[in-house]
């Protein structure tokens, strides 16, 4: 008997094998669907269905799927997020459709083409000091119930529907990210490595209002989830953005600080969301407790080694992702994309541990003949036992 979407993923994350591979698609800005793509999806399903985005936020671009279009997708994960505070809801709604984009921590968006936005603005470039910390003015109010209003009710339903795994994926973006929308990344790296000091102290500054949260957030959820989603992008095409050394001096303690966080107040799996190559800190990310790696960006470095990968990580860590969104899935045939999937899921299903996704969200330069190619190939190739 087929196994239900939950049972399946759980199976999946507890390195067993389940019917088939499990696949994450739609749930975050990490594994979602930009609105071109989904438009054109629901017009070959036959869909009719209002045009949102997820957190309820347009310059965002990633859609928020409806439900009849994620069955169709074959999507066994289902997605709760957090939002915006009202009040910043309604500001951004009501300023000009070409203004600024700005956020809660005072950082955001400016448009540089129609409809195609780029983190731009910055609270914090000149910051040196940990006084100019405390001078700052824009730290966000993590206890606005706003947030999380509608947090509750959503896991709840999830949980008694009982059919599809429940993803928490507020919208935090983590101590690094973070780090550099509030000085811009060139500056934030170069502070890294001139006054690494300042550069932690900031980092453990954002941690504590991302701790507000997340704590928050969790109480809502309760026993309804099954994977948090965290991350930090770390990765390039080429090598990491940061050394190993530097990650682990400075970075690594506040990642295991705030997973340590997490994991006693819940039983869910962390599922650790990074760009790029980030083959060299798997083996911290396992020591600090996280249980999912995505994306698995192929295209990156020593991340296209899968069997490498799959050798060395596979029972200590679940792959989550890995078909391509730099060529095969915007610029491939639905051919080669039902090939790469086959090639990925052959090489990371065996014996469990592996959820397929697209490596981060998929553009609105992806037909959206390959994300139906995409999912239906998972359909296709990956039952258990693999061929």
């Amino acid at each position: 008997m087929p196994l239900t979407s939950r049972e399946r993923v759980l199976t999946a994350i507890h390195h067993e094998q389940p019917d088939r591979v499990p696949l994450v698609i739609g749930v975050s800005n990490a594994t979602g669907i930009k609105m071109e793509p989904y438009k054109g999806i629901k017009n070959i399903i036959g869909v009719v269905a209002p045009d949102k985005y997820i957190y309820d936020w347009p310059e965002l671009g990633t859609a928020e799927i409806d439900e009849e279009t994620m069955r169709r997708l074959h999507g066994d994960v289902r997605g709760v997020t957090d939002l915006e505070p009202e009040e910043i809801r309604k500001w951004n709604q009501a300023r000009d459709p070409h203004s600024d984009y700005i956020d809660s921590w005072g950082s955001g968006q400016t448009e540089i083409s129609e409809d195609d936005w780029f983190p731009s603005v910055h609270p914090l470039p000149e910051a040196r000091t940990t006084d100019d910390l405390d001078a700052y003015t824009g730290w966000p109010d993590m206890s606005d119930p706003t947030r999380i209003a509608h947090v509750r009710d959503n896991a709840s339903r999830l949980a008694e529907e009982n059919q599809f795994a429940i993803m928490a994926t507020p919208w935090l973006l983590f101590p690094f990210e973070r780090a550099y929308a509030m000085q811009g990344m060139e500056t934030f790296l170069l502070n890294m490595a001139r006054d690494p000091a300042f550069a932690r102290a900031l980092m453990e500054k954002i941690a504590v209002y991302c701790k507000q949260l997340m704590g928050r957030f969790l109480d809502e959820l309760g026993d309804n989830v099954d994977i948090i989603k965290i991350g930090d992008d770390l990765g390039t095409q080429e090598s990491l953005m940061i050394s190993p050394k530097m990650y682990r001096e400075i970075l690594k303690p506040i990642h295991a600080d705030f997973i340590s966080y997490i994991k006693a107040r819940t039983k869910a799996k962390i599922l650790f969301h990074s760009d790029g190559d980030v083959a060299p800190l798997i083996d911290d990310f396992v020591e600090i407790g996280v249980d999912i790696l995505n994306p698995i960006q192929t295209s990156a470095g020593s991340m296209s080694d899968l069997p490498s990968l799959k050798k060395r990580h596979g029972k200590n860590i679940v792959f989550c992702g890995g078909i391509d969104t730099h060529r095969i899935l915007p610029f491939g045939s639905p051919a080669e994309v039902r090939q790469e999937v086959k090639r990925v899921i052959d090489i990371l299903g065996p014996g469990g541990g592996c959820m397929i996704g697209a490596v981060h969200t998929m553009m609105n330069d992806v037909p959206a003949e390959n994300v139906l190619a995409m999912v239906d190939a998972v359909e296709e190739f990956g039952g258990y036992p693999l061929n």
